[in-house]
């Protein structure tokens, strides 16, 4: 990512001395700027030509590092365009804080229990965009990973030869431009900050250390110059998309003080704080800024401590039951207090262990093994981290297993999934809401013993796992109670792996890493389950047999060539044959697949076949002499081979060695014309029944395959591909040649080995 950054904290004499006299306009912003302490900021990356979506791999993704203490952030989105044609296509751009945006441009169904929520996003005409105007402006916004995905409109499902017709070339580029906050006020917990409001708001921040259960912000002794009151407005948090849960607080009274009340605040972290007045313009306004922090001390569960109490790990809840004056007479006798600053234990901190498998694969267990011991008295909190960076390109699968016995009619277990801290409210109420997020809540009952949650692309951050025994029917029930809960956690590239019709495919932007499902047989969604235009098991089947067997037509132009002698030909198209039929076998989605080598060296050698196939066909029947169309026939292949391995799917790649053996037939044949006074072949018959049809089958089948394949058609379409290509080598393929001592032996060993050699090797051949 290129970074440029520009100083605004400039001497007033050189701007006035310099600036003034040819740019007042930008005199006046730098001016404006130093007053209120910003510097300037530009960022860009590399600019990405866009692909109609057809899945989240069609997408061009950006990724983005928003500077801490920002306090504007702005999107410069530019388009440029590039071929003949170009349309006024719609452009959709998704913005997403922490993770790349979850988007569903074809309105597909998402997996049961999976989180999904409404991406952030603009839509724009290319002719818009074009002029330069388009900007996204975000006030506050939260530091760290910025992710910008881009797309054209759904694609027409038409499979477009690479290559073949030239196609407009739709250019994006996002630029980011933040103002940053170079003066900033530290608010220390219980230590008055006196501050005063003119024309430029006041930005504080305060660091919320770990187990904070509530943060409360006063603002005392605020007055204005000109009317009594506290005309000011506190906003605390940042901004982050798709959803926003900034606190904002108007003091707008008579009182001199007004306050806002912060339940489980992020931890960890400085949480930025901005008061604006709200007075008229040069009326100075004056406050005190106060932070009061509410801790606990959390029950940390340990492995030591779990051995002591049960060495045989056989979970007895009664050896291990925490009921809060027990906890109380344990801690006690360790020396340390059952209170911190006159509040109790909030929380049950159970260690968890991560384990990193793979490329974003990440399994998370507690150390005490699968099981969470819940009580009614505290929550248990499990600590997630998925901070590293790179664990956001992912699904975050989380599933809670409770034991039939200990669930009754009467209680039952919630649980809630929050980013920055756990949620520690379960007395009050279940809506898993903490100070800037709303989290996810989950349930067990004696009805429900599974709860499952699904979270596509988690936000880079500690996420955590709060549980806690409930009966909100009758709470006595629950004060000797005690459940085991078995948690499974982690974190895969896709869910199921997309299951037997998708494919997994890891995606990479520099050094980022994220997947995305790529689905087949009319399978489509996030993980390739909704079936809602699938194919069937018979269709699937059909479609496997036409690809597969239609290769069999290959077999006639074997027979041909084995028949007339040209045994170098047989064994190409028996070589194309073969890999082809085992290419498409393997190219089948569900139950219909057979796979006999690699999916990608069966297409490697599908297309070397087919390039082959027309090569050779062209120089039998350009009629050469034995030694250069033998020279022609390795080139050529060695050439074809170089050319796919350099691009698999470019069209000219393959069809220029054969547009090459084209001309040199045609030269031939014009050659032969000119040297005998006639036509070359001589006979209509030749012309008629072989040739004709053959450059027609030939014409027919290139037509269909660059012009009239799609998604919905290819299996029909390209079986009908298969056997207008051995067709049409079939006609094409030249009579053999006139035998006259052809095959004469020079020499005959003892051992029944001949040495042999075609006499009969004439350049112009009469046909």
């Amino acid at each position: 990512m290129t970074k440029f950054r520009v100083g605004l904290r400039l001497d007033r004499q050189v701007l006035h001395s310099h600036l003034l006299p040819t740019c007042p306009t930008y005199l006046a912003l730098y001016l404006f700027l130093i007053e209120a302490g910003l510097v300037s900021e530009h960022f860009s990356q590399a600019p990405q030509k866009l692909s109609f979506y057809s899945w989240y791999g069609s997408t061009r993704l950006f990724h983005f590092r928003v500077p801490p203490d920002t306090v504007l952030l702005r999107w410069l989105l530019h388009v440029s365009q590039g071929g003949p044609s170009c349309a006024d296509v719609e452009i959709t751009v998704h913005f997403r804080y922490g993770a790349p945006p979850v988007i569903n441009p074809l309105g597909t169904s998402f997996p049961d229990d999976t989180l999904t929520h409404a991406s952030f996003h603009i839509k724009t005409l290319l002719s818009t965009m074009l002029l330069g105007n388009t900007s996204v402006n975000i006030s506050h916004p939260a530091p760290g990973d910025w992710f910008l995905v881009a797309h054209l409109p759904p694609s027409s499902q038409k499979i477009q030869v690479k290559g073949f017709v030239p196609t407009c070339a739709y250019i994006f580029q996002p630029d980011m431009l933040v103002m940053r906050v170079v003066e900033v006020s530290i608010l220390e917990p219980d230590i008055p900050l006196p501050q005063t409001l003119l024309s430029h708001p006041s930005y504080l921040k305060i660091f919320v250390p770990e187990y904070t259960q509530e943060l409360r912000l006063e603002l005392q002794g605020c007055v204005s110059s000109v009317s009594p009151g506290c005309p000011v407005r506190l906003t605390a948090g940042v901004t982050t998309l798709p959803r926003n849960f900034q606190r904002v607080l108007t003091c707008t009274g008579l009182a001199p003080f007004c306050h806002l009340l912060l339940s489980s605040p992020p931890w960890g972290r400085w949480l930025q704080v901005t008061v604006e007045s709200l007075a008229e313009p040069h009326v100075t306004v004056g406050f005190t800024a106060k932070a009061a922090f509410t801790a606990c001390r959390p029950w940390s569960v340990t492995f030591h401590h779990l051995i002591q109490n049960n060495p045989n790990q056989t979970y007895d809840t009664s050896a291990v039951q925490l009921s809060q004056s027990a906890a109380h007479w344990d801690l006690g006798r360790s020396g340390r207090s059952s209170r911190v600053d006159g509040g109790p234990f909030c929380l049950l901190n159970y260690p968890v262990l991560r384990e990193d498998t793979d490329v974003v694969s990440v399994h998370f267990q507690p150390l005490n093994g699968a099981f969470v011991l819940v009580h009614s008295n505290m929550p248990s909190v499990m600590q997630l981290r998925l901070d590293t960076g790179m664990d956001s390109g992912g699904s975050f699968i989380i599933v809670l297993r409770a034991n039939k016995s200990e669930v009754t009619n009467g209680t039952s277990v919630a649980a809630c999934v929050n980013v920055a801290s756990p949620f520690l409210s379960f007395n009050a109420s279940l809506n898993c809401t903490t100070a800037f997020f709303q989290g996810y809540p989950m349930f067990l009952s004696a009805s429900s013993h599974m709860a499952n949650l699904i979270i596509p692309y988690p936000e880079t951050d500690n996420w955590y796992l709060s549980l806690q025994l409930v009966c909100p029917e009758s709470p006595e029930d629950c004060e000797q109670a005690a459940v085991r809960v078995e948690t499974v956690l982690y974190l895969v590239p896709c869910l199921n792996d997309c299951g037997p019709y998708g494919q997994c495919l890891l995606l990479r932007r520099y050094g980022y890493l994220y997947a995305g499902c790529s689905c087949k047989a009319g399978w489509r969604g996030w993980s390739c389950t909704d079936n809602s235009t699938a194919q069937t098991a018979a269709q699937q089947r059909a479609a496997a047999l036409l690809l597969t067997l239609s290769n069999l037509m290959f077999l006639a132009p074997i027979a041909i060539s084995v028949h007339r002698s040209f045994l170098v030909e047989a064994s190409v198209y028996f070589y194309t044959m073969f890999f082809s039929t085992f290419y498409h076998a393997c190219d089948q989605p569900g139950e219909a697949v057979l796979c006999i080598l690699s999916y990608d060296t069966l297409q490697y050698c599908d297309f070397l076949g087919s390039g082959a196939s027309t090569w050779v066909t062209i120089l039998c029947m350009a009629r050469l002499k034995t030694i250069l169309k033998q020279v022609l026939l390795v080139l050529g292949l060695l050439v074809i081979a170089m050319s796919l391995q350099m691009d698999r799917r470019g069209i000219w790649n393959l069809m220029g060695p054969c547009v090459f053996a084209f001309v040199i037939m045609a030269f031939m044949w014009i050659y032969r014309c000119g040297h005998r006074r006639q036509c070359y072949p001589t006979s209509w018959q030749r012309w008629v029944f072989y040739l004709l049809p053959g450059i027609s089958m030939a014409f027919v089948g290139i037509a269909m395959y660059t012009s009239m394949m799609t998604s919905d058609n290819y299996y029909y379409t390209h079986s009908i591909w298969h056997i207008l290509l051995a067709g049409s080598v079939a006609f094409l393929l030249p009579p053999r040649e006139e035998k006259a001592g052809s095959w004469a032996c020079l020499q005959k060993f003892p051992c029944h080995y001949q040495i042999c050699r075609n006499d009969r090797d004439e350049l112009y051949t009469v046909t």
